[in-house]
């Protein structure tokens, strides 16, 4: 997309809160990998998406700084929660000092942990599941979600398109690639979700649970 039709899109969006805003600035001034932050456009359509679900919790696998939990924490209902999992020490100190700030702060659990190892462990069902977590793991992250996601439950998961990599066949050294293309095929052969693939910043496809 042309760099000013982007730019008409979020000056016609909602805008970003004064929190995101400043979680944006640190990360990019503190984590070693800011690109992996989530920008507002896609925060927002996220956020969208978990409105119109009205979850009753939220797992979101991989956290990073904490970014796109403050977008879906406000989908929350008052005794509803949000489960985020990552295993970056750094990463999670930031996401911490700003989810304090945030008015669901008592409903967000950071849990410093892999999800695949924790999250089952909670007993919960969750209607809106969101993928942004080691990419090796996709395979596994999917398994996982359908197990906790009951029919009607969302699960998005981010980066499917990987920077176009999907579309070439990776060297054998190229776990990342490999797993997000098993996964994206596991998603299009599974005939007991529905589901659509948007081309939105890395790629983002939306699965719904029959």
């Amino acid at each position: 997309m042309a760099p000013e039709i982007d730019t008409y899109c979020l000056d016609h969006s909602t805008p970003e809160p004064e929190l995101l805003q400043a979680l944006s600035r640190e990360t990019h001034l503190r984590a070693v990998q800011p690109r992996m932050l989530s920008r507002w456009q896609q925060g927002l359509m996220l956020q969208q998406l978990a409105k119109l679900a009205k979850p009753g919790n939220i797992l979101e696998v991989g956290t990073f700084t904490g970014y796109s939990a403050l977008c879906l924490a406000p989908a929350l209902p008052p005794h509803g929660e949000l489960h985020t999992y990552d295993v970056d020490d750094e990463s999670l100190e930031i996401a911490q000092a700003f989810i304090c700030q945030s008015p669901q702060a008592g409903q967000v659990k950071v849990h410093h942990q892999n999800a695949l190892e924790g999250a089952p462990l909670l007993g919960k069902l969750f209607d809106f599941v969101f993928i942004d977590g080691d990419k090796r793991e996709y395979p596994d992250y999917y398994r996982m979600a359908l197990t906790l996601t009951p029919s009607g439950g969302l699960i998005i998961a981010d980066n499917v398109l990987w920077s176009g990599k999907i579309l070439a066949s990776p060297h054998s050294g190229d776990k990342h690639t490999r797993a997000l293309q098993e996964f994206n095929e596991m998603v299009r052969s599974d005939n007991d979700v529905e589901k659509i693939m948007l081309p939105l910043r890395d790629g983002l496809t939306i699965i719904r649970k029959k």
